[in-house]
C-alpha cells in the first residue's frame, strides 16, 4: 500500500504533526479523506489510537489548523 486514507480529522492531525507527508484529499460519498504517504502512517495512527504516540501540542495544533484551512477551501 502506497498510501494511507483516513477520515478522521484527529488521526490527520497527529499524522501530519508526525511528519507524514499529506498527499491530497479525496472526496467521496459526502466524505473527505486525507490521503498521506504510507512511511510509517500506519505505524503513527496505531499508536494514536491505543494512546501511546506523544507530539508536541504546538504542533498537533497546528496541523489540525492547516487540515481545517485545506478542507474549508474545498467547498
Amino acid at each position: 500500500m502506497k498510501e494511507y486514507r483516513t477520515k478522521d480529522l484527529n488521526e490527520a492531525g497527529a499524522l501530519l504533526a508526525s511528519s507524514i507527508k499529506l498527499i491530497r484529499l479525496d472526496q467521496a460519498q459526502g466524505f473527505c479523506y486525507f490521503v498521506f504517504e504510507n512511511h510509517k502512517a500506519l505505524e503513527i495512527s496505531n499508536k494514536f489510537w491505543t494512546g501511546e504516540l506523544i507530539v508536541s501540542a504546538k504542533l498537533f495544533s497546528d496541523a489540525l489548523r492547516t487540515l481545517k484551512d485545506r478542507l474549508f477551501s474545498q467547498k
